[in-house]
């Protein structure tokens, strides 16, 4: 697949352009509303969608069979990503005001270390084709701990992580707004702001860890994975908005993401042996995904939207006006280190 230097540019250009788009509609803390988010939703797909009916007008039916095989495995598991910062935001009782800008630079970091993963990945298939082999392990291995831990849920304030971060950064005891940093006393503090964004990020790299070896399993194009998943990460806020308040209803989710992660274990095991049609592939993954949520919501019908409900919740008050006004400005001119 010859990919000209003018669409990886063109391609590149146009995310930064709706990211900027996206920054510039949300540049208040307010909450998002479910309405908003549902059209934002919309417009994200539809942008992945038609981007994929232009790879089957440049490039044929069988990339664009690919694209779109990796744009829905994608952003299936980006539904258990946006789980996951749920569990996050609740943990740590981050108004809903200020979790947009997180998700816009958590966003904005999954997008690079993506980039990254899906460079390193497509050198190593380049120079060692074998390592499809540890891949489909990987994915197959993943597949049945997800099974095995489909009813377990995530506490973040438990995770190794979280405590060997918040051990070496001095933060504050309260919110102060959205920022991220404050100097109080000479001294610059994270907020909890900070801490919360690290552990979107954290989390980011972990699920790119299982969804990048997902997306070789249909193509090994490093322009297909690369734009599958950036069309399906950038409309990771909006429906983060659209479907935090209804993690409960999604009951049988992890199991269908399960069984597509084994799905695409075996059929990139069996790569060398029989090559399954890229569409009865997709075919496949369209169905599971389908499955389990009209499983899913056919199961908890009658319940309604509320906020996810997690243990060792934190809270963090709002510092008052007065506090706020009374902060030292983060950089001093004339410094060239923080104290």
């Amino acid at each position: 697949m010859d990919v000209p230097i003018w669409l990886w540019l063109g391609v590149l250009g146009l995310i930064l352009i709706m990211l900027a788009i996206d920054l510039f509609a949300h540049r208040q803390a307010k909450v998002i509303a479910v309405k908003e988010a549902a059209i934002w939703s919309g417009i994200w797909v539809t942008l992945g969608v038609s981007f994929g009916f232009f790879i089957w007008w440049m490039f044929g039916a069988e990339r664009a069979g690919e694209y779109f095989s990796g744009f829905v495995i994608e952003k299936s598991l980006a539904v258990d990503n946006v789980f996951v910062w749920a569990m996050i935001f609740a943990a740590f009782s981050i108004p809903r005001e200020y979790q947009h800008r997180i998700l816009f630079l958590g966003v904005v970091g999954a997008l690079v270390f993506r980039g990254i993963f899906i460079a390193l990945g497509a050198a190593l298939i380049y120079q060692f084709s074998w390592i499809l082999y540890l891949f489909a392990a990987f994915l197959l291995y993943t597949g049945y701990k997800m099974l095995q831990q489909r009813n377990e849920h995530y506490d973040p304030t438990k995770s190794k992580f979280y405590k060997w971060f918040s051990s070496k950064v001095k933060t504050t005891d309260k919110l102060y707004g959205q920022r991220m940093f404050v100097r109080i006393g000479g001294v610059v503090l994270a907020t909890p702001l900070l801490i919360v964004l690290v552990l979107v990020e954290f989390t980011d790299i972990i699920f790119a860890v299982d969804s990048i070896p997902a997306i070789f399993a249909v193509t090994s194009e490093p322009f297909l994975v690369f734009t599958a998943n950036a069309f399906a990460v950038l409309g990771l806020r909006a429906m983060y908005f659209l479907l935090s308040d209804l993690i409960h209803r999604f009951v049988y989710l992890k199991v269908g993401l399960a069984v597509i992660l084994i799905w695409v274990g075996v059929k990139m095991a069996l790569h060398d042996i029989y090559k399954v049609p890229t569409f009865i592939s997709l075919a496949v993954i369209i169905l599971v995904i389908a499955v389990s949520v009209i499983a899913s919501l056919v199961k908890s019908r009658g319940e309604g939207r509320h906020e996810v409900e997690v243990e060792n919740k934190r809270f963090f008050p709002s510092a008052s006006a007065e506090e706020i006004a009374q902060l030292e400005p983060v950089f001093r001119r004339g410094k060239k280190k923080i104290e």
